[in-house]
């Protein structure tokens, strides 16, 4: 969802985890940046397709991941679709991808309820065909109505759901048993701009009920555990294009984190990111997996990363020097660089200073050629 967009997380609580961090700065590596990493746990809508058109250079970018030897992971708040039609998605979009690496919030969801009943326990299944499987795989019997004697209810988003579904959920979450949300994402994106999402649908029982629930699906840590759990990997990469889900799920859990702006988040919410919701590594696209990410050397005034510098005058942030060449990612990368570590600098480090202030028309029109808004 946008990232100023509003998500429910007065009806989302997460139990404090040793893993959560904060971002200051931005990491660096000297090679390219996948071979840090055994496992890439990757975003769909926003950094692999959208809609149903594949991103330029994605499929190439993961292919060359996975020959040298990343784990490649599609991880997905959407709890709607089987994790089988979104492998035939990715599949018909020339995406690489085994049969196992699609992981659904559904499916967090089905394990994280499952750890709250008795085995064969009666489970009332507000969403779709993707929960209701998910319910099942862990011996768990899904039932529709709250007269059915649920022992718990878990939640998912839906493009069908009805309020007859919405109401069973709050007769049965009155009653005080468990209750487990996939996500509380606040919007979906669709062909036709921004519709509302899981979240509003878990805001509604909520406001009849009083009640809370657990959150299965990004920012919280159970999605990346199930990920772990059926995908495998030590030294994951989280790979997103939204702030306040992705990335922030990313430091929830320890991992670092590669933003890409081929999604929701522009350059003004990541010049603004507060150190909870940055990434470690920033880039236009996914080509940035094959590059070295140079370390960032900033002032007060001035950040430079590899040739290129960035400077601030008069409010605003100014390519130092020549422009880029459209054909040079790598270059891209570079100045990305060195404008996001700046505009950090100055949030934290200048008093009284909100990078908000700052223009990035400079910054905007420099990285044009590569879709960065």
């Amino acid at each position: 969802m946008p990232d100023n967009a509003t998500r429910p997380h007065d009806h989302a609580p997460s139990s404090p985890d040793d893993r959560r961090r904060a971002v200051e700065r931005l990491h660096d590596r000297s090679g390219p940046l996948r071979d840090g990493y055994d496992v890439a746990m990757l975003d769909l809508d926003g950094v692999v397709y959208r809609g149903d058109d594949a991103i330029d250079h994605v499929s190439e970018s993961l292919e060359a991941a996975r020959a040298a030897g990343v784990r490649l992971a599609y991880v997905t708040n959407n709890a709607a679709r089987t994790p089988d039609a979104v492998v035939a998605k990715l599949r018909g979009l020339g995406m690489p991808t085994e049969d196992d690496a699609v992981v659904t919030s559904a499916q967090a969801a089905g394990r994280l309820v499952a750890g709250l009943v008795e085995p064969r326990s009666r489970v009332l299944v507000v969403g779709g065909e993707g929960l209701q499987k998910a319910v099942e795989e862990h011996g768990l019997v899904p039932v529709a109505s709250a007269d059915d004697g649920p022992d718990a209810v878990v939640q998912g988003f839906s493009p069908d759901l009805r309020w007859a579904q919405l109401a069973e959920g709050a007769y049965a979450v009155a009653r005080g048993i468990p209750w487990v949300a996939s996500n509380t994402d606040g919007s979906i994106p669709t062909a036709r701009g921004l519709a509302p999402g899981n979240g509003t649908l878990v805001a509604a029982i909520a406001t009849a009920t009083g009640g809370v629930p657990q959150v299965a699906g990004k920012p919280y840590a159970p999605l990346f555990d199930e990920t772990v759990l059926r995908v495998g990997g030590s030294r994951p990469l989280v790979v997103g294009d939204r702030l306040d889900t992705d990335i922030e799920g990313a430091n929830n859990v320890g991992a670092d984190s590669l933003l890409v702006l081929t999604g929701v988040t522009d350059l003004d919410a990541l010049m603004t990111a507060p150190p909870p919701s940055r990434p470690t590594y920033v880039a236009p696209d996914l080509r940035a997996l094959a590059l070295p990410h140079p370390p960032v050397d900033v002032e007060a005034e001035a950040a430079r990363c590899g040739s290129h510098a960035v400077l601030v005058a008069d409010g605003a942030l100014l390519v130092d020097g020549a422009g880029l060449a459209a054909d040079d990612h790598e270059a891209a990368v570079e100045l990305l660089r060195a404008a996001v570590a700046l505009a950090w600098h100055r949030r934290d480090e200048i008093a009284g200073e909100s990078s908000r202030r700052l223009d990035l028309a400079a910054i905007r029109s420099a990285l044009e050629p590569w879709g960065v808004r």
